[in-house]
């Protein structure tokens, strides 16, 4: 009888990992970003794409914030928007401009949530397009995010 009640407590154990996401620390996170090829992209500094991870969803990929003003919801590491980026199902007029499932965005993997905020960065507001950068990055001396990575 323990088996069986090993695997099933296994499994959910599984599933809650799954679905809770994964929480990076600013130093893997900018590892992987920089294996990702976020590095200087568009000019735009590691310190930077790491600082705008920390304000925006505290290095969870699993973070999703709803906006009741236009009914729609940003996910994951970068919080992507479902009016503009990514198809959630939901979200009135979605243009889904990075033709993604924002349920890709909530993964562990984080290369989805990566091409969509290089395709955000071509677009002409750029890195302008999140509000918690301006706010808590921009202008800011950023060595802190990335200092004693061993980058």
């Amino acid at each position: 009888m323990k088996a069986p009640l090993t695997l099933v407590t296994l499994g959910l154990l599984l599933l809650s990992i799954t679905i809770q996401g994964k929480v990076y620390n600013q130093c893997s996170l900018a590892r992987t970003l920089q294996r990702l090829g976020l590095a200087g992209f568009q000019g735009i500094t590691l310190a930077n794409w790491v600082c705008l991870a920390k304000w925006e969803s505290h290095f969870n990929t699993n973070t999703t914030r709803f906006n009741p003003e236009d009914y729609s919801t940003s996910y994951g590491i970068f919080q992507i928007n479902s009016r503009f980026w990514c198809n959630d199902g939901k979200t009135p007029g979605s243009k889904n401009l990075c033709r993604i499932s924002c349920k890709a965005l909530l993964k562990n993997n984080i290369r989805p949530a990566v091409l969509c905020a290089k395709r955000i960065m071509k677009d002409p507001q750029g890195i302008y397009s999140w509000a918690r950068w301006i706010k808590h990055c921009e202008n800011k001396n950023l060595k802190e995010y990335i200092q004693g990575c061993d980058l």
